[in-house]
């Protein structure tokens, strides 16, 4: 019985090295690894091995015959990519196996028989953070020294990924084992900018890499965006993922209908979690505001609206298809946008808008309550001109007049990076100017992750987009382009932690993550601490 991957997938792509007949794509490097959601087993080339699920960090390859109802499409998912695979050059439906080329030898990591490694500092503990600090130990004789600005690590894994994923979440316990490494130090806490200079790390380090991430949402740009009960996208994410930057109570629940402006993963994340019945969200590790916030919540149905049409739908099929099978919960199509019902009908197969065939089609007034029930509803051709409200928001005016009451209103249109005071930044595309993650003007200053590409792709993509940036560094080593610290890593961890209150390390981190173990529910899932302070208790030990 073949493999597949499932929803879980978070393209860390070791499958794809790990598979004995190259069965799996599509493979980082190439054009269709950057486009994809996921990857994909070949289930007429698969031999039923099972290396891709005794590597995969977040049990997404599995066999076909454990899949459960739900999970069945996903087979088809498999086999589709693969009998209609760009990379053989037959965008037609192909019979028989696609036996995929084997790649040529490449040697990315040649380096001296006497180089020893350099001393390197990585600004933030998200996977991009963490798969730069795990090419430089197994690679080289590195010392790396993890830094935080929040008083727990994790980044994204921990704050970005929707607790009903909690498979997904397992590469943090993958990619965690690096905090304990003995050339590895932890100093959580600590703002770079704001506790320590960039000239700092320069001064200490023989080089720096920022993996600070895309923490601020894009703005609508629109009247009344500033509103209360108007949210972003990592705002809304960061509240029920109990982010310390976002305060319990700044999100409401208050309306039958919520509003979701966007059409992306985060955006069905969003419309999922406001939908899912309470006691099973209750499994995971939900913050117990927004879980108790759900409990009381009258939302009965949450409209996602998208500026363009269905073609140009920015979710992946995996998180569509999580909606569909969401259990009392209806996903619909409001199809009274002109050209929508066509553009789905007539749509070209595998694309966004063909995904949406199966679901029910409906006029939705608006501007009154609900109809009965729980729905999902999906609103394409529909910008938004205005948020309505005085005191708050209570609803959306669309540029063609029509009026969607609800609330919150949530923008997941997009993430984008915050400057790092002493680095350059690209304020129109949120991102700090780099060739090959080397920032500009900066010797032995190299970026990975969102804050080097922007807010594209997803955790494993970061795998790839790290070995290019450590790839820039060691050449500029060897070379002898790095710039030589006056001080050392030594004395500036010694003195970061004389000088910055409340700075945690490995131990104060083992701490919280007991604490909130400790802190479980009778369901399952343990509960997060929310607040800075709370977190920095648990790591004291008080």
């Amino acid at each position: 019985m073949t493999y597949v991957i499932t929803q879980n997938c978070c393209k860390d792509a070791t499958c794809v090295s790990a598979c004995p007949v190259n069965c799996i794509s599509p493979a980082p490097g190439t054009p269709e690894y950057a486009e994809s959601p996921m990857l994909y087993i070949d289930p007429k080339v698969c031999i039923d091995c099972g290396a891709c699920a005794d590597v995969c960090p977040v049990d997404a390859a599995v066999p076909a015959d454990s899949l459960g109802r739900a999970e069945l499409v996903y087979a088809e998912l498999n086999d589709r990519h693969h009998r209609t695979s760009s990379e053989q050059g037959t965008p037609e439906q192909v019979e028989g196996p696609l036996f995929h080329p084997w790649g040529a030898p490449s040697f990315d990591w040649t380096l001296p028989s006497d180089f020893r490694g350099v001393d390197v500092a990585v600004v933030g503990t998200g996977p991009a953070g963490l798969y730069a600090a795990e090419l430089l130990l197994l690679h080289t004789g590195s010392v790396v020294t993890l830094i935080d600005r929040l008083p727990v690590a994790g980044g994204l894994i921990r704050y970005g990924v929707a607790p009903d994923h909690p498979s997904t979440k397992r590469i943090g316990e993958t990619l965690g084992r690096l905090y304990s490494h003995p050339r590895v130090r932890l100093l959580l806490g600590v703002d770079v900018g704001e506790d320590v200079t960039v000239e700092q790390l320069s001064e200490n380090f023989d080089a720096v890499v920022y993996a600070v991430g895309a923490a601020t949402g894009r703005q609508l740009e629109v009247p009344g965006e500033d509103l209360p009960g108007v949210h972003s996208g990592p705002e809304f994410v960061g509240w029920y993922n109990a982010h310390p930057d976002v305060p319990a109570g700044d999100v409401q629940l208050t309306s039958e209908r919520a509003i979701v402006i966007g059409t992306g993963n985060v955006a069905l994340d969003v419309a999922r979690i406001l939908s899912t019945d309470p006691d099973e969200l209750a499994r995971t590790d939900i913050a117990e505001h927004a879980l108790e916030a759900l409990r009381r919540s009258p939302v009965r149905e949450v409209l996602l609206l998208g500026r363009r049409g269905p073609e140009e739908a920015a979710y992946s099929a995996p998180e569509l298809l999580a909606l569909e099978h969401l259990p009392g919960v209806e996903l619909v199509v409001e199809g009274s946008a002109p050209g929508v019902a066509s553009t789905i009908d007539e749509a070209e197969p595998g694309s966004h808008a063909e995904l949406l065939q199966g679901a029910s089609r409906v006029a939705v007034e608006t501007s009154a309550a609900p109809e009965p029930g729980r729905r999902i509803v999906l609103r394409f051709a529909s910008a938004v001109e205005r948020i309505l409200g005085e005191d708050a928001a209570e609803g959306v005016c669309l540029t063609d007049g029509t009026v969607v009451l609800g609330s919150p209103v949530v923008s997941a249109i997009g993430y984008g990076g915050r400057a790092v005071i002493g680095l350059p930044f690209d304020e129109e595309n949120g991102t700090v100017p780099n060739e090959a993650g080397r920032i500009t003007g900066t010797p032995g200053s190299y970026a990975v992750g969102w804050f080097k590409r922007g807010s594209s792709g997803g955790i494993g993509d970061n795998r790839s987009d790290a070995a290019e940036t450590v790839r820039s560094l060691l050449d500029d080593a060897v070379a002898g382009r790095l710039p030589k610290p006056a001080g050392s890593s030594r004395a500036f961890v010694k003195q970061v932690r004389r000088d910055v209150p409340d700075v945690l390390g490995v131990k104060e981190l083992g701490r919280i993550l007991r604490a909130e173990k400790g802190r479980a529910r009778p369901e399952g899932g343990a509960v997060k601490l929310a607040t800075a302070e709370e977190l920095v208790r648990a790591g004291r030990g008080r």
